[in-house]
């Protein structure tokens, strides 16, 4: 929602689609963020625009769903400290003409190699829950990032950018 007020658009309403966001067998993770703004798309019977997105942060071709353990978060910290990753957000959004459209949008982030402190200093902060590859960009993790090429508002949840875009396409105007 914070990221959607950034460029002056004020949600009427949020909704949480209750999907299953496994990957398929030999799914990409650009495909399966994709895919899960699609099915999120579909779930959701309103009329006017709606927004759906989900981001997927990858380590080579391995995705690294939300974090739901502290030890599943200390391993993605440690698996990515040191190394650059993917960030992967598919968008869809679809007009009140019923009409559609969606991007899958990527940026490369590099983690700093960390050391214990700072990831047991991180897993007690908290930040790390249900975050893709258990970390936020936009909170203590931001001091871990040593180089991002592409969108940060990708890192964060909504490529803006390309979400204004898309809108723009199918119609939609602020006034």
């Amino acid at each position: 929602m914070e990221l959607l007020r950034q460029i002056g658009i004020e949600p009427d309403e949020i909704i949480v689609p209750d999907i299953n966001e496994t990957p398929l067998p030999q799914e990409s993770p650009r495909a399966h963020a994709l895919r899960l703004a699609c099915e999120k798309l579909a779930s959701i019977q309103r009329g006017g625009y709606v927004i759906t997105a989900d981001t997927v942060v990858a380590a080579g071709s391995r995705i690294l769903p939300k974090t739901t353990s502290v030890q599943d978060a200390e391993k993605y910290l440690r698996l990515l400290s040191g190394r650059r990753h993917r960030v992967f957000t598919g968008v869809a959004i679809r007009a009140p003409d019923g009409k559609q459209a969606t991007r899958a949008v990527t940026s490369i982030v590099g983690f700093a190699r960390l050391d214990a402190l700072q990831i047991s200093d991180y897993l007690a902060s908290g930040e790390w829950q249900q975050k893709a590859g258990g970390y936020a960009i936009q909170g203590k993790a931001a001091a871990f990032i040593d180089f991002l090429s592409g969108s940060y508002s990708n890192v964060v949840g909504l490529p803006l950018h390309e979400t204004a875009n898309l809108l723009r396409g199918l119609g939609y105007y602020r006034p």
